[in-house]
């Protein structure tokens, strides 16, 4: 609030800017997501989206493309491994990790072998990634908890990681987390200040860039997108807002403060 001009305000996309829902192909962003990122983004340095899903898809389910306002936003995907720049509406990604490839074939007989729990179903993260999704299970937990080490297995078998979630395993290339693509994006932007905003155990990494950042004389500030499924974020928050409801009520708030 002292110097806008050097602000960068960070968030995640789902559970953040969006609702979680049981597919996430259905998700969308909140309603008034975008108008309220419109409203603050001109009175800041910038904005950034940073996403487990590949970019392209969290800027159509966002619906950031061709927004007035957002011309300084960048979508940071697969945890900052893809970039897509509003500006330009440029979308660079690296090649994709073999290993993925290799973990898409193995993995029906890895969930057969793990009992094959009736409503476990996988998500493709356009070639760079797979998602293992719990839950439509039964029992959620249980199932997330009983594949995880198989698929922690197969995963490094592999050489990729395991990004655990709400209710879902994420296997994925190693190197790059939200944590690196946000501290990437400060010293490109040369921010003054940051806000970051999350809701998921993949925002972690982002939280300690926060923390490490304040140990630096960076001013930071950390937002919970409260969940119940998710507490360690909220312990480490300086504020806890009710979902993505409460983010764009903050979002507004911010606008509204710097208008």
């Amino acid at each position: 609030m002292a110097r806008p001009s050097a602000a960068l305000v960070a968030l995640d996309f789902d559970g953040t800017l969006a609702p979680i829902v049981e597919n996430p192909e259905d998700a969308r962003a909140h309603p008034g997501a975008v108008p309220a990122l419109a409203a603050l983004a001109p009175r800041i340095a910038g904005v950034a989206v940073i996403t487990g899903r590949p970019a392209e898809v969290a800027v159509r389910h966002g619906g950031f493309a061709g927004v007035e306002g957002l011309a300084h936003l960048a979508v940071l995907g697969h945890y900052g491994a893809e970039r897509w720049d509003a500006g330009t509406g440029a979308l660079s990604a690296p090649a994709p990790h073999p290993g993925v490839a290799a973990v898409r074939a193995e993995l029906p007989a890895v969930l057969a072998a793990a009992g094959d729990r009736p409503g476990i179903w996988i998500e493709e993260k356009g070639g760079r990634a797979v998602a293992v999704h719990t839950r439509r299970a039964d029992d959620p937990q249980a199932a997330f908890e009983a594949l995880r080490a198989p698929l922690t297995d197969l995963a490094t078998r592999n050489g990729l990681i395991v990004e655990p979630g709400r209710m879902v395993l994420e296997l994925r290339p190693p190197g790059m987390d939200k944590g690196v693509a946000l501290l990437e994006h400060v010293r490109e932007t040369g921010a003054g200040s940051v806000l970051y905003a999350g809701d998921d155990l993949g925002d972690l990494p982002a939280f300690a860039a926060v923390e490490k950042l304040r140990a630096d004389g960076v001013p930071g500030l950390l937002v919970c997108s409260g969940s119940a499924e998710v507490t360690e974020l909220a312990e480490r928050a300086d504020l806890v807002v009710d979902g993505p409801g409460g983010v764009v009520e903050l979002l507004r708030a911010l606008a509204a403060q710097l208008g």
